[in-house]
């Protein structure tokens, strides 16, 4: 393994989504390692989100609108669980974020009066999603950014995956390890921000990308981080049904915004009688489309009054694909992994419960989704915490990275087909104690053997376990009804633990799976 020592003060940012790109480019002057999956320009093929992102940025910019009911429509949705402060200072931050990715040459839609066109989405009392390409607001703001760091003289982009985090013996973390062409690869650094995206791809039928199986989250794990409410994984209503299991195309909630309905194979109104409609929260919409999907029917998005192929081109090349017309055919959907609201516990100014790491974007648990993610939030949030992150490390008194210790990397079968097999059927959008169970106990095991992937599953489903109730995207049939709301809190030795109590073994030495 080879050592840099010429970055040993440097800040390491893991991630070439938003969320880092943004981080990275927040950081300067400061000297940054940024750490990417695929050189930069080329992320759409390989693992960040960001790319897929079909929707747009919240913004409170119209002339009816205010950042204080963006706030209010963000807490509404997270169900009790949405911390007011960090909402109210997310929603403030959009519209100045707005400014700054045009500042970066982002070319936002506009309407015939060159103002800055809005959109509607669900739960949304405003229209406020601001979009650039009609729906491939994603990987416009992925191309601006890569661009913007590709020209910052102070980021040095790496290409390989980090394997491991490194941590003195105190337990600060002093930088990390990393898997590249060359072999592992130390990156020492006075500082460390995880911004590594989600885990739907635990999940046989996803809208993410195959590789978004909770790296980060796990990265974080075994490094003794404390994680905050990872049972709360958002389905988005209305992937494009394929015969296939794996990444789904997305039909965009921007659909049902602008008019589209979800029908069944007669025409008749699946979310008839229900409030809100197709504008209901995400895991309302959900689970109304599942009931049906369950009984065997199958359920369309009628936008056949929409001008799909101009106004959303990247639904209509999906569609075109899978051989469909939306213009004359309604398309066929079913719900599927989507969004992270948990991850790793950070506070206001990004930082977790470890010296030395930081963590933005999905990956983190900032206190702003709640139980259900306000659509288009994501980049926005992505954003304005990457600019209090940056603030933060600036702040903080420079300590040079000291080699810290280098723990010997833990791999194993990854048994993707099985984790996912195992997330599908009962880690999914209905959960239950007769599944939930049998669950912990298998990805205990599978986690134990090595497989990264078992243990972000093996997380969210002791966490899922351990909340006896129903609220936001976390629907338990045994447990309709809600309780008082908080927040849960679980490290990887809980979960163990979990599985312990279940009748598993836990490990001889949990420091041998760390």
């Amino acid at each position: 393994m080879s050592r840099n020592p010429t970055i040993h003060d440097r800040v390491v940012v893991v991630g070439a989504g938003v969320a880092g790109l943004a981080t990275a480019l927040r950081l300067a002057p400061l000297p940054v390692t940024l750490l990417s999956a695929a050189p930069l320009g080329e992320e759409t093929a390989t693992d960040t989100a960001t790319a897929w992102a079909q929707g747009g940025i919240a913004a409170a910019i119209g002339a009816d609108d205010d950042p204080a009911l963006h706030a209010a429509d963000t807490l509404s949705a997270g169900a009790g669980l949405s911390d007011p402060e960090v909402a109210r200072r997310v929603a403030e931050a959009g519209p100045g974020l707005v400014e700054w990715l045009c500042g970066l040459g982002l070319a936002f839609d506009r309407g015939p009066d060159g103002t800055l066109a809005l959109g509607l989405e669900a739960a949304h009392g405003r229209r406020r999603i601001v979009k650039a390409g009609g729906d491939a607001t994603g990987a416009a703001v992925l191309r601006t950014l890569a661009r913007a760091v590709s020209a910052c003289p102070s980021v040095t982009v790496t290409v390989g995956r980090a394997s491991a985090l490194m941590q003195d013996g105190a337990g600060r973390v002093t930088g990390l390890v990393a898997r590249t062409e060359r072999g592992p690869v130390a990156l020492p650094a006075r500082a460390s921000v995880l911004a590594t995206g989600g885990l739907g791809g635990l999940y046989r039928s996803t809208t993410n990308p195959a590789g978004a199986t909770g790296s980060g989250l796990v990265l974080a794990a075994r490094a003794g981080a404390v994680l905050r409410d990872v049972e709360f994984v958002q389905f988005h209503p209305t992937a494009i049904a394929l015969a296939t299991d794996g990444s789904l195309p997305l039909a965009t909630e921007a659909l049902r915004g602008e008019g589209a309905v979800l029908v069944d194979a007669a025409g008749g109104r699946v979310m008839a009688g229900i409030s809100g409609a197709e504008l209901a929260p995400r895991d309302v919409v959900a689970r109304a489309i599942a009931l049906r999907t369950g009984r065997g029917e199958a359920v369309f998005l009628d936008a056949r009054r929409l001008d799909v192929a101009r106004r959303f081109p990247t639904v209509a090349a999906f569609c075109r694909a899978a051989g469909l017309d939306p213009a004359v055919t309604p398309i066929p959907v079913r719900p599927a992994a989507h969004y992270h609201m948990g991850g790793i516990r950070v506070d206001g100014r990004g930082r977790s419960s470890l010296p030395g790491l930081w963590a933005c974007g999905e990956v983190a648990a900032t206190g702003l989704h709640g139980a259900n993610r306000l659509a288009s939030n994501s980049l926005l949030e992505a954003m304005a915490f990457a600019a209090q992150i940056a603030a933060d490390i600036r702040d903080t008194e420079s300590r040079a990275a000291g080699p810290g210790h280098l723990r010997e990397e833990t791999s194993g079968p990854e048994a993707l087909p099985e984790v996912r097999a195992v997330m599908e059927a009962q880690v999914g959008l209905v959960r239950e104690a007769a599944g939930l169970g049998p669950a912990v106990v298998r990805l205990a095991a599978l986690a134990r053997a090595g497989s990264a992937a078992a243990t972000a599953g093996l997380l969210v489903a002791a966490a899922a376990l351990g909340r006896e109730e129903s609220r936001g995207a976390h629907w338990r049939a045994d447990h309709p009804g809600q309780r008082a709301p908080r927040s849960t809190e679980i490290t990887l030795s809980r979960a163990f633990a979990v599985a312990k109590t279940l009748g598993d073994a836990l490990p001889s030495s949990f420091e041998a799976i760390r």
